[in-house]
């Protein structure tokens, strides 16, 4: 039950994502767009509390329940960003608005980025080691093998994102002479340079 809530909190949130784009961009529904993307959280509280539920009933810990709150945890570090990039991108597409700033790819700018990026997956790996410890106390004494893998799942995650995010700093991307600068950060960076 829980594998198959999650798969349906995943489309929901694209579902919800494309109706709440399609109101705002081609109705011109602002509210209603609102509506549809605030409903967004709603997704992974119910998935929380059905996991609950479902731990408190008596079901064994598994795998589906450390799934679950990595789930909830990548949500929570990345469903706003998510949703923002692709507001941008249907802004620019459907409304006619300028193009979303792309992501920087050389240099500063691509280590600060993946940086960024970095603390978003320590927040998700933050919350759902939360949540794994939390259903580890709450089962008690039971079988909690398939929560602490997930823990160190979770962890790993982090780990294999922070080495990313640190070759970024330590060994920086050379902007290859004669093309122009992906960011006004890196054009910035690039004038300074030359300085």
């Amino acid at each position: 039950m829980v594998v198959a809530l999650i798969i349906a909190c995943e489309v929901g949130f694209w579902v919800l994502l494309a109706l709440g784009l399609a109101a705002r961009y081609l109705l011109k529904w602002r509210r209603t767009s609102v509506f549809l993307l605030l409903c967004e959280p709603v997704l992974e509280l119910v998935l929380f509390a059905v996991t609950a539920i479902d731990l408190r009933n008596g079901a064994e810990p598994g795998w589906e329940h450390g799934l679950a709150a990595l789930y909830i945890g990548y949500t929570v570090a990345y469903g706003h960003y998510t949703i923002r990039w692709l507001d941008g991108h249907a802004a620019h597409r459907l409304a006619g608005g300028p193009p979303p700033p792309k992501a920087p790819r050389y240099g500063k700018a691509r280590a600060r980025h993946e940086g960024r990026l970095f603390a978003r997956t320590l927040l998700g790996a933050a919350v759902a080691l939360a949540l794994l410890q939390g259903a580890v106390w709450y089962v008690g004494d039971g079988d909690v093998s398939s929560l602490r893998a997930f823990q160190w799942v979770a962890i790993r995650v982090a780990a294999i994102h922070g080495l990313v995010a640190l070759g970024y700093l330590i060994w920086p991307k050379k902007d290859p002479a004669g093309t122009a600068a992906a960011t006004p950060e890196a054009a910035k960076e690039k004038e300074g340079a030359r300085r």
